[in-house]
């Protein structure tokens, strides 16, 4: 998937792209280059003992200096068209804080990335009633375009989320501090699927992390705030 990806950047967004920093959180081989090089610059980070997503992402973002910076999964494909065009000009719109792009999976149906506030009761209608979700608090990290100030405004992740919720924080410490989400008018894959559905490390993670969101500032200040309407979080569908 990392191969996949850096040959697709590479082919595909060296005008909007400068610099890649890629973490293996695991002992693998490095990534070939194509036979004129790559055209940005690579930095690999390799870790002693995994650490988490946000941790990972703080780490490789840090110091960064570019205008604009972009939490990105392996597991996203460009799919033969260059998203981050858009995306940076999505994100340089003033008042928005963070662009992101629609998300297609492998049989090219959207996916639901865009996300309601996941109070328990909405994560029991979710759940139990199958109900689909109707408004975008916060959306997924699978990629995600961030104007490099207000990355660094927030700190980046809370590290303290060893996995999962660590965009929906993200998401409403933005919101909390005045920016907006910005769907931008570009597609990415994903093949990414939920692994606490499969793991019951990956459930434990999941919990853990909720249990934390629920008894963040962050989260009392979405509850009471988020759905009052007064801060331009859209219907899904109709921004």
């Amino acid at each position: 998937m990392v191969q996949a990806l850096l040959s697709d950047l590479a082919q595909l967004s060296s005008p909007t792209v400068r610099r890649v920093v890629l973490t293996q959180n695991l002992p693998e081989p490095d990534p070939e280059p194509p036979p004129q090089g790559w055209p940005f610059g690579l930095q690999i980070k390799k870790n002693g003992v995994p650490a988490g997503f946000g941790t990972n992402h703080n780490q490789a973002l840090a110091g960064a200096s570019e205008p604009f910076v972009c939490v990105l999964n392996p597991d996203v494909s460009l799919q033969g068209q260059d998203p981050f065009t858009a995306l940076v000009q999505a994100a340089a719109t003033p008042g928005v804080g963070c662009a992101y792009p629609v998300q297609l999976d492998l049989q090219g149906k959207v996916q639901d990335s865009e996300r309601e506030l996941p109070t328990p009761l909405a994560l029991w209608r979710r759940r139990v009633w199958g109900r689909r979700e109707s408004r975008a608090d916060w959306v997924n990290a699978a990629c995600l375009v961030l104007p490099q100030p207000v990355w660094q405004s927030l700190g980046g992740f809370d590290a303290g989320y060893f996995m999962y919720c660590e965009d929906v924080d993200l998401c409403l410490r933005l919101r909390q501090d005045g920016w907006a989400l910005l769907q931008a008018p570009v597609h990415v894959i994903h093949a990414g699927q939920r692994a606490s559905h499969r793991r019951w490390s990956h459930l434990r993670w999941h919990v853990s992390s909720l249990l934390r969101l629920w008894r963040s500032p962050a989260y009392r200040w979405a509850k009471e705030h988020l759905h009052a309407d007064k801060l331009g979080a859209g219907n899904i569908g109709g921004t």
